[in-house]
């Protein structure tokens, strides 16, 4: 698939021919530097944005072709994201932070047992502003895998934390993965988080410039950055 944004006079080509497979289960993660197209790619996969050419397919559906309707089912239905920024609700708890997705989905769980799944089932009925950046973010988890998703997308879950909280909340993501069993790409600069992944696709200029398959997955405790 291609990704081109047109600037007015100028256009930028964020992918440039990006051929992907994502296997059901697996974690996966994207390396590269800052403007090799790892966010413009977790975004075409998510629906949240569109392939300027290519396709995209969801178990044998094409994404690509969707309308704007049917691209906010596929993302409400089948995606859970996690971004860099937690991107909570000031003004509601951590459970009712979680709850306001669950209300949508069609299979959820409930939104204390997601926060169980991250650690936080003594910090339910606490605001975000009575969090740690690291608990914000694992809520922010919990929110995303509440409604059960087949797949999810996190954009550098730990740009924002120090290492020893970064490492708390891969840990989450990967407890997340293993005993959800959900296709999970994480996006990173940090070669060291490539450890806990099954394979490590390398982005640089628009492009997959090479993927490594890891002989084991690591534990995120086993990581240092």
């Amino acid at each position: 698939m291609t990704k081109v944004y047109d600037m007015g006079e100028v256009q930028v080509h964020a992918l440039r021919g990006v051929d992907l497979q994502l296997f059901s289960g697996e974690m996966v993660v994207l390396l590269g530097p800052s403007g090799s197209g790892k966010s413009t790619l977790l975004n075409i996969l998510g629906g949240l944005d569109r392939a300027s050419a290519g396709s995209v397919m969801y178990r044998d559906v094409d994404i690509t072709a969707a309308n704007d309707k049917e691209l906010t089912r596929y993302r409400r239905a089948h995606v859970g994201f996690v971004f860099q920024f937690y991107n909570l609700i000031p003004s509601l708890t951590a459970i009712e932070n979680v709850a306001a997705v669950t209300e949508i989905a069609d299979q959820p769980m409930k939104p204390a047992e997601a926060l169980d799944l991250v650690g936080l089932g003594d910090r339910m009925y606490h605001f975000p502003s009575q969090l740690s950046g690291g608990q914000q973010q694992r809520v922010a988890i919990a929110r995303a895998i509440a409604k059960r998703p087949s797949v999810l997308l996190c954009d550098e879950p730990t740009g924002a934390l120090d290492s020893e909280t970064g490492v708390i909340v891969l840990e989450a993501i990967d407890r997340v993965n293993r005993e959800l069993g959900a296709t999970t790409a994480v996006i990173t600069h940090n070669a060291d988080i490539a450890r806990m992944a099954d394979r490590v696709v390398h982005m640089s200029n628009g492009h997959v410039s090479s993927i490594d398959i890891n002989a084991e997955r690591r534990n995120p405790r086993e990581l240092h950055w």
